[in-house]
């Protein structure tokens, strides 16, 4: 029986590639953190007067960049 070497360049490849897969998962779920306490605050400014319809420019974008995020974790 042949003994597989754990250290084996695909081996180290493959941990690589789920090592970089994990930051992207982590750093897309600090993104969303941020986008959705961006949405959050806004929706308060908004409820409270601070910001008027005319800005809505700025919720779209963050609006738009959850949704982006939300289809590549499909």
């Amino acid at each position: 029986m042949k003994k597989e070497n754990i250290c084996s360049p695909d081996n180290e490849s493959l941990q690589h590639e789920i090592d970089s897969v994990l930051n992207v998962l982590q750093s897309k779920e600090r993104y969303r953190k941020i986008i959705n306490a961006g949405i959050a605050r806004w929706v308060k400014d908004f409820q409270d007067g601070r910001i008027e319809i005319k800005t809505v420019e700025d919720l779209k974008k963050l609006i738009e960049i959850d949704l982006a995020l939300q289809k590549e974790e499909d």
